[in-house]
């Protein structure tokens, strides 16, 4: 059986090139959840919750069970070579729970965050090029606002605030990459935009100064820090930190560390700011 969900995006679940989604909205919910934790028992009240909040109705365990029931008759009829046993052994029945038994890799978000500590580990080695494409490669896998066809209660908004960092930080490391291999031209427009959608997020003002700066737009620079600066005072009542405030006074000072060197290791960044 071969299997392929989508979390990075709209949920999207096929075996071979037959959807499984459910069109109800709550089936499709519990579909995603399940997807998110593959592998692991997710309990019966973690579902409900999940479902149905705080106060789930008295026959939630009821509907719980018709809405698994449901997800196998998509499965069994994704893959009728295989008769009813391929639903109960993809969709089984735990002590307390449910659990998707497929492999890891047929999950894209499970896909990226392999890619994403492979390309952390190639840039703890030094090797910034391997790292940017493993990065990128991640990355890729996004598709828009994850789970945007899907209901959320409170587990699937941990998972889906959950991807939002990991994606994120991949962003930021994969920047970082690239400022060391001298793609700051390249940099500048994806920077404007996520400074943009990020207001609150120094490090991508930092790297957005530092491109700006190589590319001989040391004022502009310094007007992203000002732009930072009053944001974080005017909605959060604080400072820019100590590493974004070295680096303001370095462009001030034009200082020679913030000058683009060739592919060094990955300390050597902008050290210090």
């Amino acid at each position: 059986m071969i299997a392929d969900i989508r979390l990075l995006g709209p949920l999207r679940a096929r075996i071979g090139q037959v959807s499984v989604v459910p069109t109800a909205a709550k089936p499709r919910q519990l579909l995603a959840l399940l997807a998110a934790r593959v592998g692991q028992i997710v309990t019966v009240d973690t579902l409900t919750a999940e479902l149905w909040g705080e106060e789930p109705p008295r026959s939630a365990a009821t509907t719980l069970q018709t809405y698994v029931l449901q997800l196998r008759r998509r499965i069994n009829a994704a893959t009728p070579e295989r008769a009813d046993g391929s639903a109960k052994e993809t969709l089984r029945t735990e002590h307390g729970g449910y659990r998707l038994d497929i492999p890891l890799e047929c999950v894209d978000l499970h896909r990226a965050r392999d890619l994403i500590s492979h390309g952390q580990q190639s840039l703890a080695g030094g090797d910034d090029r391997t790292g940017e494409r493993l990065l990128s490669e991640a990355l890729a896998l996004w598709d828009g606002p994850t789970l945007v066809n899907v209901p959320t209660g409170p587990q699937l908004r941990i998972e889906s605030m959950s991807m939002e960092e990991s994606r994120l930080g991949a962003v930021e490391m994969r920047i970082e990459a690239g400022l060391r291999l001298g793609r700051h031209p390249q940099l500048l427009g994806e920077l404007a935009r996520l400074t943009a959608e990020q207001p609150f997020h120094e490090a991508l003002h930092a790297h957005y100064m530092v491109a700006l700066y190589r590319s001989g737009r040391a004022g502009k620079a310094l007007e992203v820090f000002r732009r930072l600066r009053t944001t974080l005072i005017d909605e959060l009542g604080l400072e820019p930190s100590p590493r974004v405030q070295r680096l303001h006074q370095a462009i001030l000072a034009s200082s020679p560390d913030l000058d683009a060197v060739p592919a060094p290791a990955p300390a050597a960044v902008a050290q210090g700011w």
